[in-house]
């Protein structure tokens, strides 16, 4: 008899142990995976890296050895039944004797979702799933946007005052610091921390030539924890304005940089272009909108081509009000300061007529950073349709 509340334990376990594989996995899925005995011992635990090759599932049985006879498999995604770049994994767990296995969801490729389950079922072994589903979306939310649409998951991240304004106005009288917004950063030391976690679980980081031109950020990785790419990081640039001088190009001849790891998307090629590319610099013409600016959506298919699978835009006004005017935003992510900065500071979008037809954000989660909220919700389910 199972006991749902043993069950709960040993699937957080395995969604702990999926979440170790966030920005290692991509483009495949996070999987955690253990294997309980037939006396209620954990016996095998895996999670899944993209370059190990093996699957979290077949890690924690040969871990379990014959331990897994007449044991429990608690995962948090649909064992896979089908050839990719490893046999089945249904195969694996039948041959392994499991008599049981409890999972989160299944697989959100239709190209496959079931086919796992009715694989184990029909082998004789009991098949359990729901459990903690809405965590085990959360973890996997990346991979189900690119799995079914070929682009990635799509979050705008906006640090902002309590009345909307991402920066003060700028003036001459301003005292520029690279990489630091005018006057400073908005928000604590907790927040800023947090979007590098989350910077850490994307594998590209978007902003457009205003923000480079302003800030002159490095758009790095700097949560220190390993990635299996580098953070690509992407300029909306339609006329090729990213300075040579700029951080950004400069840390390509430095160790911060990695070869490849800055794609700017431009409308119009000029004789700038062979300058940025013999810096190492990737530089791609795409179709442009009407506005001249290159095309979002054309750049976020192009994005799923080279198997990105999330991306996080982090630009200024006029980037935040393009994505969400065009629509492809899937995911907030809107941290607040307890600042005030006024009516003449920068709004978060730079033009309201995105803001065509009332909408709400869903499935909200809270976030307390030290003296800093973070309100983190979507504007679209990433497992529709």
């Amino acid at each position: 008899m199972s006991d749902p509340v043993t069950d709960e334990q040993f699937l957080r376990r395995a969604l702990d142990l999926a979440r170790q594989g966030f920005g290692l996995a991509a483009p495949n899925p996070h999987v955690g995976a253990v294997i309980v005995d037939a006396q209620g011992n954990v016996a095998g635990t895996g999670f899944y890296i993209h370059d190990r090759i093996k699957h979290a599932e077949i890690l924690a049985l040969e871990e379990a050895g014959e331990r897994a006879r007449g044991g429990t498999l608690y995962i948090n995604l649909e064992p896979h039944a089908h050839q990719g770049r490893t046999p089945p994994c249904t195969d694996a767990i039948i041959r392994a004797g499991i008599r049981r296995v409890v999972a989160c969801m299944a697989d959100p490729n239709p190209k496959v979702s079931g086919r796992g389950f009715e694989q184990l079922r029909a082998a004789g072994i009991q098949v359990e799933v729901g459990q903690l589903e809405t965590q085990a979306r959360h973890v996997n939310e990346a991979f189900a946007r690119y799995i079914r649409h070929g682009v990635p998951l799509v979050t705008l991240k906006v640090a902002m005052s309590l009345d909307g304004k991402i920066a003060p106005q700028p003036s001459a009288a301003t005292q520029r610091v690279p990489g630091i917004p005018p006057g400073g950063w908005i928000t604590g030391k907790a927040a800023r921390a947090h979007v590098q976690r989350q910077r850490h679980e994307s594998d590209a980081i978007m902003v457009g030539i205003g923000t480079i031109l302003a800030d002159d950020p490095l758009l790095t990785d700097r949560s220190g924890q390993p990635r299996r790419r580098p953070l690509l990081r992407v300029i909306l640039d339609s006329r090729l304005r990213l300075p040579l001088s700029s951080r950004l190009v400069q840390s390509l001849a430095s160790e911060i940089g990695n070869k490849d790891d800055v794609l700017v998307f431009c409308s119009a090629g000029n004789e700038k272009k062979n300058e940025l590319e013999s810096r190492g610099v990737r530089v791609e013409q795409l179709p442009h909108a009407a506005d001249g600016r290159p095309d979002i959506l054309s750049v976020l298919r192009r994005l799923g081509e080279l198997e990105i699978t999330s991306v996080m835009i982090e630009g200024g006004a006029t980037v935040n009000a393009a994505a969400l005017a065009s629509g492809v935003v899937d995911k907030l992510f809107l941290y607040y300061a307890p600042a005030i900065l006024g009516e003449s500071a920068i709004p978060f979008a730079g033009d309201s007529s995105f803001v065509q037809h009332s909408r709400r954000l869903k499935d909200i989660r809270w976030h307390r950073l030290g003296e800093d909220v973070a309100i983190e919700g979507y504007l679209r389910d990433p497992y529709s349709e």
